[in-house]
């Protein structure tokens, strides 16, 4: 069956953040959050895991917090089977381009491993990986560049990360004021949770299914 989120074209507002990094991590409050759309469809996904997703801009790059609650055990994070891994895949298309099913040089795909680094493969990590089927591939965004932080509890885990506007081929924020955007949740115990259109639709690699984000002014 067809997802009734596939009928729809979505945008919604990214809110203006000051600085997309503090000592703190992200400074995202509830109003930079992403709505979730997966109730259109099944109004029980939250029994089976809580996802908050924030995400804010600024000319110098983006910003992101994300939040997965309902966990009963530790994320399994390998970086060698990171489509595999629990963690965030997000997509961006810094141009937007709507009528297109296989991804331009502006399209970006990134997983952000909540572990996989580190002593006892504890730490977060950061991945940068080419959209398969690709018509061209942006600059590999350089993660060694990026901010990332992270919390893992008995019950769930969080994840602060920022990536720099020079690691996104095509990010000027101040000419082209809307991106494309999607970001599937994966997880081997409380399912995948996918933005719009998600599983088994090849939403990683097809940016006509992935959502318009509106660069909001400073307030």
């Amino acid at each position: 069956m067809i997802p009734k989120r596939f009928l729809f074209n979505f945008s919604f507002p990214c809110r203006y953040v000051d600085a997309l990094w503090t000592a703190q991590g992200t400074t995202l409050d509830k109003s930079y959050r992403l709505p979730d759309v997966s109730t259109l469809e099944d109004s029980s996904a939250e029994k089976n895991g809580k996802v908050d997703f924030r995400m804010g801009w600024n000319p110098k790059g983006l910003a992101f917090s994300v939040r997965v609650e309902g966990k009963k055990r530790r994320p399994w994070c390998r970086v060698s089977r990171p489509e595999d891994s629990d963690g965030i895949q997000i997509c961006i298309d810094t141009r937007d381009v709507r009528n297109i099913h296989r991804a331009s040089r502006f399209c970006h795909r990134l997983f952000i491993l909540p572990g996989g680094s580190g002593a006892n493969q504890s730490q977060p990590t950061p991945l940068w990986l080419p959209i398969n089927r690709a018509k061209a591939h942006p600059n590999p965004v350089p993660v060694e560049r990026m901010q990332l932080g992270g919390q893992i509890a008995d019950t769930m885990y969080r994840l602060d990360f920022a990536i720099p506007a020079g690691g996104l081929t095509g990010y000027e924020p101040l000419e082209y004021n809307r991106i494309g955007f999607h970001y599937a949740i994966i997880d081997q115990e409380i399912g995948n949770r996918a933005f719009l259109v998600g599983f088994p639709f090849p939403h990683s690699e097809d940016p006509s299914v992935w959502a318009t984000l509106e660069l909001l002014p400073k307030e």
